[in-house]
Formats: C-alpha cells, structure tokens, sequence
C-alpha cells in the first residue's frame, strides 16, 4: 500500500480527522489528499466525509489493501481476482529480486500440490505465496515449510477447527481415533539457492476457508464445515502475523510442529525415491525429518509421501 495512504487510513481509524489537519501532518497538499481518500474508497474502505473530517467506519473486500491495513507483520501483498498459480507468480517476483511478498488471490486456476498434483481452488479459499529470502543454510529450509504448517494450524484453531499436521506438510482434521483425518490445507515450498546459503524461497499455502462440501475434493473438509465461515481478510493476517513469528524464531518451530502433530504415534506408510518404508512415527528431528521405528531399527526420513495406517 502507497505509504501516504496508509498513514491516512491508520489515523482516520481512530476517528475523524480533517483535510487540512492531513495535509499539514503528511505535508501534502489538500487535493493530495482528497486524491489519496478517494482512491482509499476504490480500494474497499469506507470513509465517511463528515463535517468535523474524515473517517473509517469499515474495512471492505477482500484485497491486497485491505489486508495490509492493520497486517502486523512486514509483507506487501499483490492481490489477483483469479490466478494460474500462486507459486508461479511468487517465483517470477523472487527472480526479480523481491522480498516479503505475498501473492493472494481469490482463487487459482492452475494450482498445483507436491508432485506436480492438481490442486482444487476455488473462489472463497485461501490462496497464497510468500516470497521469502532469508540467510539461511538450504539445510534448513523445511523449517519454513514446518512454520508454515504450524501458522495454517494455529489460525484454523483460532477459527475453531481442530487442525492438525500430518508429516511434512498437510494441515488436517483428525477422524476418530485411528489416526484418520480430512484435508484442510496444503503447503508447497519452493527454492534457489546455492549449495552454502538459499536465494530465495517461495512457501506456497493453500487453505480450505469458506468452501462447502460440494466445493471440496473427496477427502477434505474447510474451515467453514467444521466451524463456521471466517472473514478471509482476518484470517490471511493472523497466518501471516504466526508465520514472521515462527521465521524469526527458527528454534521454536519443530516444538511447535510436534504440539500440533498427528502423525508422530501413527503408523505410518513413507513412500520414499528409494522404495516404500512402513513402521512407527516416533520423532521428527530438528531440520523437520521424519523418524520412522521400524523392526530392524530407526530411519530418518528427510522427504517422501507419508500416509497414516490403521493400528495392527
């Protein structure tokens, strides 16, 4: 957002303030800002004009304005009606150089999951990349898969969903007590980097928000099924306020993915390049690898397809 319009909308927030009062804090001029309100009220916000100034008295659609009004967390967001990808669009920005920003659309006619798998999204989910360039290690750039994970939970929680993550990457509802579960969300994290540091990172987020069953692939459930519709606007800001905590804290992260974990306890079934591996998930070590008892001992898994199976 235009940096003279956000000051604008924060202190019209607090109640009503006049042009000249405006123009004097902002050193602008006062068609400057009537021209800034103006295109405030394009963007969805509605300001009232009263006689004692200008004042918000709500915060419209769904955009990429109205999610950095009150976003407390660094990101720029660019919104689209509709998208092919998400991600693709994150990796464009990311090889022109950008950083901390968020590629939100409303829905997405190309998506697309781990291995290249179609991806259902439809207008009222929550569809989104972050471009992400940190100093890290590529060791360690699950761990922004892992945050991500834990972000998409804690927020579906916060909703009133019982979310879950099942190993590496899926948040989920469990189903009894089998280690069963419907989708909920899925995260596809993308990278360039070099073999001592990574470039950039695109952590590609796909939530299930206000869809209805009809809506949802057979296997998965939304936000609004097992709770109820959630202002999307809100929502996308409290994923991305628990994400920048979680990136700027890398520590904390697989603590806070095993608090929320579904597969560790389950048996498990991890189809892996180099063949199939069945056994128990017992652990998950601390650049987010799978660890996987099975009768002839203990095997980490760095990557592979992990499907829960019912206790022997």
């Amino acid at each position: 957002m235009n940096e003279t319009r956000r000051a604008i909308i924060e202190a019209i927030a607090d109640g009503p303030v006049s042009g000249p009062e405006l123009a004097e804090r902002l050193e602008i001029s006062r068609a400057a800002v009537w021209k800034h309100v103006d295109a405030l009220r394009a963007d969805g916000f509605e300001i009232e004009g009263k006689a004692d100034g200008y004042e918000l008295t709500a915060v419209g659609p769904y955009n990429g304005p109205t999610v950095e009004f009150g976003l407390e967390a660094p990101f720029e967001v660019e919104y689209h009606d509709s998208i092919g990808s998400t991600n693709d669009r994150g990796r464009e920005l990311a090889t022109e150089g950008a950083a901390d920003v968020v590629v939100l659309a409303d829905e997405q006619v190309g998506g697309r999951g781990r291995l290249e798998r179609e991806w259902s999204s439809p207008s009222g989910g929550v569809w989104m990349s972050v471009v992400c360039r940190p100093t890290i290690p590529p060791a360690e750039a699950p761990l922004y898969t892992l945050a991500a994970s834990v972000a998409t939970a804690r927020t579906a929680r916060e909703a009133g969903v019982d979310a879950r993550i099942k190993w590496p990457n899926d948040v989920v509802v469990p189903v009894g007590e089998d280690g069963d579960y419907r989708k909920l969300s899925g995260i596809l994290t993308e990278m360039e980097g070099e073999t001592d540091r990574v470039e950039w990172l695109v952590v590609g987020i796909g939530v299930n928000a206000n869809l209805e069953a009809e809506d949802l692939p057979e296997g998965s459930t939304s936000v609004s099924e097992e709770a109820n519709d959630v202002d999307r606007r809100v929502f996308v800001q409290r994923l991305l306020e628990e994400f920048e905590s979680l990136r700027s804290d890398l520590e904390t992260v697989v603590p806070a993915w095993r608090d929320l974990a579904l597969t560790l306890g389950q048996r498990v079934r991890v189809d892996r390049p180099g063949g199939t591996l069945e056994g128990e998930a017992v652990d998950v070590t601390d650049t987010g690898a799978l660890v996987v008892r099975t009768d002839e001992g203990r095997t980490t898994v760095s990557a592979g397809d992990c499907e829960h199976l019912r206790p022997v």
